[in-house]
């Protein structure tokens, strides 16, 4: 039997723990995360809501000073985005008139929402980056109403407007004007063109009576009946020849 001396152990001995420096401390200490209180900015601004790695997320309510603008809502690493509802505060009052009601993503108005302009004007519908695109409904000042596609503020695509007077118009628009097919009624004569558009301006088509009798002021007389063998033929014709000379 062999026997091993084995050497005692060394002692244990507790390295003492640095504590980090104060600087690092207070910048810890300042990090935002979680439900807190109202955060005031140097230049006016304040925000009441929760944070995120010391960033506005989730929701909260921001407040602007030079522009008396307030937005409540949903927010994503410090910017808006979610739902939520842009407010700006009226001149002499202590009132805020709602400006945006709706989506948001990345800090711009974007998906449905609804938008209320300094008359009565309101737009309602799809926005993409800030403006209006996709489908949507717009209400004019004037009584008008446009109800269709957008791209950019315009419309674009298929759409439908109603004019205050009763006149309507459907068909397709381009840059904000009509542009291609459509149908315009004239409801207050009982007439109804068709044809073709070209910025806004009826460059050939058919125009015939519609609702003649309904017809607050129609004409004085009704538009002459003309049998043409395929009248479609005869527009696409002339479409076609437009086309052809300006296209």
């Amino acid at each position: 039997m062999v026997f091993i001396k084995v050497p005692p152990a060394m002692p244990y001995i507790k390295t003492p723990k640095k504590n980090p420096p104060f600087s690092t401390l207070l910048d810890i200490k300042s990090q935002k995360c979680g439900l807190r209180g109202t955060v005031f900015s140097v230049g006016g601004n304040e925000y009441t809501g929760e944070w995120q790695d010391n960033k506005k997320h989730g929701k909260g309510t921001q407040v602007w000073k030079k522009s008396s603008a307030i937005y409540n809502g949903e927010w994503k690493f410090g910017k808006r985005d979610g739902y939520g509802t842009y407010s700006i505060l009226l001149p002499g009052t202590r009132e805020y008139e709602r400006r945006y009601c709706g989506r948001w993503k990345n800090g711009k108005k974007h998906g449905y929402g609804t938008y209320f302009y300094n008359n009565s004007a309101v737009y309602e519908g799809e926005w993409n980056e800030d403006h209006k695109s996709g489908w949507g409904r717009m209400y004019y000042e004037n009584g008008d109403i446009y109800e269709g596609e957008w791209m950019r503020d315009k419309n674009h695509g298929q759409g439908i407007i109603r004019f205050a007077n009763g006149n309507w118009y459907e068909g397709t628009w381009q840059d904000g004007k009509k542009n291609g097919n459509g149908k315009f009624y004239y409801c207050d004569k009982g007439q109804l063109y068709e044809g073709f558009w070209v910025d806004g301006v009826a460059k050939c088509g058919t125009l015939s009576d519609f609702g003649r009798d309904e017809a607050p002021t129609p004409t004085k007389y009704p538009i002459p009946q003309i049998q043409l063998v395929d009248m479609q033929l005869v527009l696409r014709e002339a479409q076609s020849a437009y086309l052809d000379q300006y296209g």
